[in-house]
């Protein structure tokens, strides 16, 4: 376990590696119109330039997260980083469409074998008051990386060109590589132990599916049949093997099953606002790209701030009281939201609401990560993780789906934001009663 250092390299390399992820995601966002001109893609080819990414990331997440318990958390990292290095670089050469999707689908395999390994690596090094500390950074990271990327996106997007943000992610990667061979040891992972081979094949077909059920764009009704068939065999092969890729005893705790379904829930309300809002920013108020990403600073500073605080209030009032409270006032956050007119403008319609959104998000998603990786033993810790990032991954493009949906179906933009958000509203008041009949009574247990 880690001791007191000068400096902490192994949770520079865990945030670090975690960050670069989430800017992944969001340099899509802000860059789709630059990447649709300079490729000539059209829209539903631009779609799969983060389909693709989506689509392996949901479905190698479960192998990602088991093999580093299996094969040692450094080695996977390792061979992790070198794939989504690799893949920003081409994505960032690209010069038609196949090139940039097939090298998007090839970093999202990097991706699902960073995400939860990472955090596996956490809770490996720390424990006690240095884990509540680091999962609090963690689930920190994970919003603000979203909306900072956003910005950052924007610039590049703006200011210089979309393939900057992917070229970043090299030197950055060639560093951590560099600071995994030095600081973080290596281990040989279970002795003995073999890769569910059924398990794996039967989850990354299932889930691949499950995701192109959501994101694709013709045959989806053979997908889900496809998904349902193959998660069904998976969950009965987790049910009979000895070494499963995602054993089943992860969902007989209360706790972590609150926080499944919670962060399910809560990820799909947050992916389809932070997709659908600037959006609506630049349509109906006139903003640039790089304005929309800026304007997103009332909830990336307030959330920075509140983060920080979130190891003292943990210790002070629980992870599960924590939880609720960060839920409810990003509902509150949300429905407020919900009523957004041009007349009342950014600072009443969009900012305000933000900015409890941002103390709420910034209250919540430590808890969240935290309740689902709590009671797990060492040779769990990678699958734990790895359902962690699932349900982070799967729910936010389920949530996604409904939001774009539902704002799809209005007469006009701003009524379907309305609409849309409201929805969002509802999944968090789901993701709340989570907290407060499954993670909190089994805290307290």
């Amino acid at each position: 376990m880690t001791k007191n250092k000068r400096f902490d390299w192994i949770l520079l390399i865990i945030l670090f590696s975690y960050f670069m992820i989430l800017l992944d995601n969001s340099i899509i966002f802000t860059g789709t119109v630059k990447i649709a001109q300079e490729l000539q893609l059209n829209q539903q080819t631009l779609s799969w330039v983060s389909s693709a990414y989506s689509l392996t990331f949901g479905g190698f997440l479960l192998l990602g997260g088991r093999a580093g318990d299996l094969f040692g958390r450094r080695r996977i990292f390792e061979i992790g980083l070198t794939i989504f290095g690799l893949g920003s670089l081409i994505v960032g050469l690209a010069v038609n469409a196949p090139m940039i999707i097939v090298a998007r689908a090839f970093q999202g395999i990097g991706s699902a074998i960073l995400a939860p390994t990472t955090l596996a690596i956490l809770m490996d090094t720390y424990e006690g008051p240095a884990r509540v500390r680091a999962i609090a950074y963690y689930g920190a990271m994970a919003g603000i990386g979203a909306s900072v990327s956003l910005v950052i996106g924007g610039v590049f997007a703006s200011l210089l060109t979309w393939r900057v943000g992917f070229f970043i992610n090299v030197p950055i990667s060639i560093w951590m590589f560099y600071l995994a061979m030095r600081h973080l040891k290596a281990d040989r992972g279970q002795n003995g132990g073999k890769l569910d081979w059924v398990g794996t094949i039967t989850s990354l077909i299932g889930m691949s599916a499950l995701v192109y059920s959501i994101v694709g764009t013709w045959a989806k009704l053979p997908a889900v049949i496809l998904a349902i068939v193959m998660l069904t065999g998976f969950i009965f092969q987790e049910r009979q093997t000895t070494q499963p890729i995602m054993p089943l005893r992860l969902f007989a705790d209360r706790e972590r099953l609150g926080a499944y379904l919670g962060r399910f829930l809560y990820l799909g309300s947050m992916l389809g606002f932070w997709f659908i809002t600037p959006q609506l920013m630049q349509n109906q108020l006139g903003f640039s790209a790089l304005m929309a990403g800026i304007a997103f600073f009332p909830l990336t500073i307030v959330n920075f701030i509140v983060a920080l605080q979130v190891a003292r209030l943990t210790a002070k009032w629980g992870n599960g009281w924590l939880l609720i409270v960060g839920i409810g006032l990003t509902l509150i956050g949300m429905f407020w939201l919900s009523f957004f007119t041009p007349e009342l403008g950014y600072w009443l319609g969009i900012a305000l609401p933000m900015a409890v959104i941002g103390v709420g998000q910034g209250l919540s998603l430590s808890p969240f990560t935290a309740a689902g990786v709590a009671h797990t033993q060492g040779r769990d810790a990678g699958a734990a993780s790895g359902v962690v990032n699932v349900m982070h991954q799967i729910g936010g493009s389920v949530g996604l789906a409904i939001l774009v949906a539902v704002q799809n179906m209005a007469h006009s933009q701003v009524a379907g934001f309305q609409q849309a958000i409201l929805t969002g509203s509802g999944l968090l008041l789901l993701a709340l009663l989570a907290a407060v009949f499954l993670i909190l009574p089994g805290e307290r247990k």
